[in-house]
């Protein structure tokens, strides 16, 4: 133990962590062009593991050489192939003493990418708001998706779960079910997207359901010291400002339906994790989430660059928290507030210009 709650250890399903300090998921477009992991990528994710965060979350990673791409360049998990190249960045990162999870992110009607050839599909026929994002490679407005039918539903779980007993084939430590940020897995969730009238749409317990099925069926094809986390969220890429319109109901039906499923965490992420952003209550997303799981590790995600915040978000009961932000602009973020260094603020020239591709300056050894 410490004085400082960020520095305190804790065990997540057999691994010791050494502090409370992870690296949130976020979207790069560095992979191949066949969706191969890098060199780079190594280099990349190693440098944070330097920096000492206790465990990494990769960008996410499409599951299915079919519907499930999201971005051109995306790495993947969809072919032996590609778990192959996923090797070199699990050692790299092992090597300087840290946990990594793959994010598995089925990209759902947010798809502006696909190599394979595929439409999007969604839980139902949908088109999401706005147009595309270039920083991402894509242009012009999204393409209504289309409807999963049954048979759709058992593929895309067929997916997830052949991805992630790639994953555990490549030496990951776990695996992060994507079901936030507007993807697949959160349309089905979101009443907004899921208008669907069978057994997965409807109730919040309904809605809940298939992202609860997709998590159970990796945790049992999966060892038991395999780590099975899944991300959420009320907001998505395309509607920063989306709220669940029945709030708690749907935080309780899902934070219990992935608890019973198996999870050995849920990461929940918005704008400001400190602030109470669930509609009809004065509770954070991740408050609701410590209340309806069961012996479940709750992260927190959002805005928790100041030091000041990550704590106030761990004295609220989450239990871990990760940087998105705060960690691209600096790495080493852990040891500089460890230390009591001054940290850097995100330059966005160095950072996500012209794309979100891997930059030179964020590649230690990099010429």
């Amino acid at each position: 133990m410490t004085d400082d709650l960020l520095f305190d250890e804790f065990e997540l399903n057999g691994h010791n962590l050494a502090n409370r300090i992870g690296l949130a998921p976020m979207t790069r477009t560095s992979a191949t062009d066949d969706g191969h992991a890098t060199d780079r990528m190594a280099r990349y994710y190693a440098s944070f593991a330097r920096g000492g965060f206790s465990f990494l979350v990769t960008e996410g990673v499409h599951p299915d050489a079919t519907h499930s791409q999201g971005y051109p360049n995306q790495p993947g998990l969809a072919t032996d192939e590609q778990a192959a190249a996923w090797e070199r960045v699990v050692d790299a990162v092992h090597a300087e003493g840290s946990p990594i999870f793959a994010q598995l992110m089925h990209a759902g009607a947010q798809a502006q990418g696909n190599r394979y050839g595929y439409d999007p599909v969604a839980p139902s026929a949908y088109r999401p708001p706005g147009e595309m994002s270039e920083l991402y490679g894509g242009s012009g407005e999204f393409p209504e998706a289309d409807a999963l039918d049954a048979d759709g539903l058992t593929a895309v779980t067929e997916g997830f779960v052949a991805a992630a007993e790639r994953a555990v084939e490549a030496g990951f430590d776990g695996i992060e079910v994507h079901a936030a940020n507007g993807y697949l897995l959160h349309e089905f969730v979101d009443p907004l997207v899921n208008d669907r009238d069978d057994e997965y749409g409807g109730s919040p317990a309904n809605r809940a359901r298939f992202p609860a099925e997709v998590t159970a069926a990796i945790d049992e094809a999966t060892p038991d010291e395999f780590v099975v986390g899944v991300r959420t969220s009320q907001a998505a890429v395309t509607d920063e400002e989306r709220v669940w319109p029945d709030g708690e109901e749907t935080a309780a039906a899902l934070f219990g339906a992935l608890s019973e499923a198996g999870a050995d965490y849920v990461h929940v992420t918005g704008g400001d994790a400190t602030a109470p952003e669930v509609p009809d209550t004065d509770r954070t997303l991740a408050e609701l989430a410590v209340e309806y799981v069961d012996d479940v590790a709750v992260i927190a995600n959002g805005g928790l660059g100041d030091p000041e915040n990550a704590r106030t978000a761990l004295a609220d009961g989450s239990d871990l928290i990760t940087l998105g932000t705060g960690a691209l602009a600096n790495h080493d973020w852990p040891d500089r507030v460890r230390t009591g260094e001054p940290l850097d603020e995100l330059d966005p020239s160095i950072v996500f210009q012209p794309d979100a591709s891997l930059s030179d300056a964020e590649i230690p050894g990099d010429d």
